[in-house]
């Protein structure tokens, strides 16, 4: 049992990440146009057929420029909050549209789609996870400080889209203005290496096998400097850095052995409670 994933693109020209199982997939998020969605998906084996709902984070360009064109071609259910819609003035047909409450789950077909709220500059931003045959995938980019929200929904993650957009020397050095270095620095902005380094450190659980590093900046970070510094720290999480040109392959992303036999000395502890108090 397993669920498959994949970024087609991930950066400030575009986020668009695919999770789904043999049957059913959403998208999160539509920063590429259509066509390039359908030919990096194409490239990878996968079938926009397969594509059941987009799930939308935020209103900005770079999450949504795609979302016209996909969802009207193939009649895609949008799940979006009307705060963000507002924002976002892009034309989706009213019969696509649906709105999500943080916390609540949203099914399609066989997969569990939960919202949460995070910090960011925008109007109504969430975070997703989604879960299936006993998986469960975290997207976690465009934060600017993790909150508890995310800890939480990140330590129960088997694997993750983690954005690292920048690089603190590089970004306090560089030619950007002084309020743009403190927009993207702010509690309201992106997560640096340092602080997507600590929240994989401190809150990730033993069955977290994939970590997909995500959503970095051109001119702020590197590829090869985000590799090495989480490469270093791995253990036993396969590391990736998606690419904002190409799509990442596709992982086949199952329950871990550390994972079923935790599951399994709950149920255990749970039947020797049970059986102890039936001898009184």
């Amino acid at each position: 049992m397993s669920l498959h994933i994949t970024s087609l693109n991930s950066g400030s020209n575009g986020n668009c990440y695919y999770i789904g199982n043999n049957t059913e997939a959403v998208l999160i998020d539509a920063g590429i146009s259509c066509r390039e969605t359908e030919r990096r998906m194409q490239q990878m084996g996968l079938l926009m057929t397969s594509v059941k709902a987009i799930f939308v984070s935020h209103e900005h360009s770079d999450h949504i420029t795609g979302l016209p064109g996909i969802s009207k071609k193939y009649q895609l259910p949008v799940y979006i909050t009307p705060a963000t819609l507002i924002a976002a003035k892009i034309p989706v047909e009213p019969e696509l549209l649906n709105s999500f409450t943080a916390h609540q789950p949203v099914t399609i077909g066989g997969l569990s789609v939960t919202a949460f709220p995070k910090l960011h500059d925008a109007c109504h931003p969430h975070s997703f996870i989604v879960s299936g045959n006993d998986v469960t995938i975290g997207i976690f980019t465009d934060i600017g400080l993790p909150c508890n929200d995310v800890k939480n929904y990140f330590s129960k993650c088997h694997a993750a889209f983690l954005e690292a957009n920048y690089c603190d020397d590089m970004l306090s050095n560089g030619g950007y203005p002084v309020f743009l270095k403190q927009r993207i620095s702010g509690d309201d902005g992106h997560l640096s290496n340092a602080q997507a380094l600590e929240l994989f450190l401190t809150c990730r659980g033993p069955q977290l096998s994939q970590l997909i590093l995500s959503h970095l900046s051109k001119n702020n970070n590197s590829p090869e400097l985000v590799d090495k510094i989480f490469t270093a720290e791995a253990g036993n999480t396969n590391i990736t850095v998606a690419s904002r040109y190409a799509a990442t392959p596709v992982f086949c992303i199952e329950r871990t052995t550390e994972d079923i036999n935790v599951k399994k000395r709950a149920t255990q502890k749970t039947i020797k409670g049970k059986t102890q108090l039936s001898l009184f």
